[in-house]
């Protein structure tokens, strides 16, 4: 039998880089997954590969960083699926480059609306399913940027740092009530958002990781995977990096 089978799992930012990869690791771990994302015809790629291997999904349009959005997203997964077991929390933007005193109001707010808006969002109608279902396990996407200062991008590194606060706190409040919310915090890995943040040159980054490579997408979504099954049942409320060795500096 595999991990998921049985199980059903929504993966927000789906249509591309660590959600992409994620939501087909899910399927083929015998998840029936809700692909979700802002961008319908990415998702469409995310959709096809999962049914190619025989897999179980429906694409859901949503802005995470608008509330009747994400409560419409559970709705119509419980419609579907009748059940949510686990989440990826993955939706996420890395807003323009500038300086904090040159950040921008607009830049500020997209970005913290998407990052952390968003989750605390997914996370309230999230919870509210599971709890009804008494049980589920929530990940939540964070960054090493989560954890430590990185010039010209602060509305990602606030964003960031708060999604693991946002984790610790309904994994206190939900921990007797059978659920499970950890974070991860992916260092420098290979992804359309890397590629626009490096503009194609990532020799700079490269060179400050100790393992000396990039990340590979699929090496988030083994780890997402393990934090959503029962090898991990008694971690909850952490943060687990997969940077490569970046933060041990």
């Amino acid at each position: 039998m595999k991990t998921f089978e049985n199980k059903v799992v929504i993966v927000t930012g789906a249509g591309s880089g660590i959600g992409k990869a994620t939501a087909l690791a899910f399927a083929r771990e015998g998840a029936r997954v809700v692909v979700s994302d802002l961008n319908e015809e990415a998702s469409k790629e995310t959709v096809r590969l999962i049914q190619q291997n025989r897999g179980d999904c429906v694409f859901i349009k949503c802005d995470v960083s608008k509330e009747n959005e994400v409560k419409n997203l559970i709705e119509m997964t419980l419609q579907k699926f009748g059940q949510l077991d686990c989440a990826f929390n993955n939706a996420g933007i890395e807003g323009a480059p500038s300086s904090t005193t040159e950040c921008t109001e607009e830049n500020w707010d997209k970005t913290v609306n998407i990052n952390l808006k968003g989750v605390w969002l997914c996370m309230k109608y999230e919870l509210k399913a599971m709890i009804t279902a008494g049980h589920g396990m929530i990940v939540n996407c964070s960054s090493i940027a989560g954890l430590i200062g990185f010039e010209t991008i602060p509305a990602y590194v606030a964003s960031k740092h708060g999604v693991l606060g946002l984790t610790q706190t309904a994994a206190l409040e939900y921990a007797k009530q059978n659920i499970r919310v950890n974070a991860v915090c992916p260092g420098v890995i290979h992804t359309p958002m890397l590629d626009r943040f490096t503009q194609g040159s990532e020799e700079a980054m490269v060179a400050q990781v100790p393992m000396g490579r990039v990340g590979r997408p699929e090496e988030i979504a083994e780890t997402v995977l393990w934090l959503c099954s029962d090898h991990s049942s008694y971690i909850t409320g952490q943060n687990i990096t997969v940077d490569g060795g970046w933060v041990a500096h």
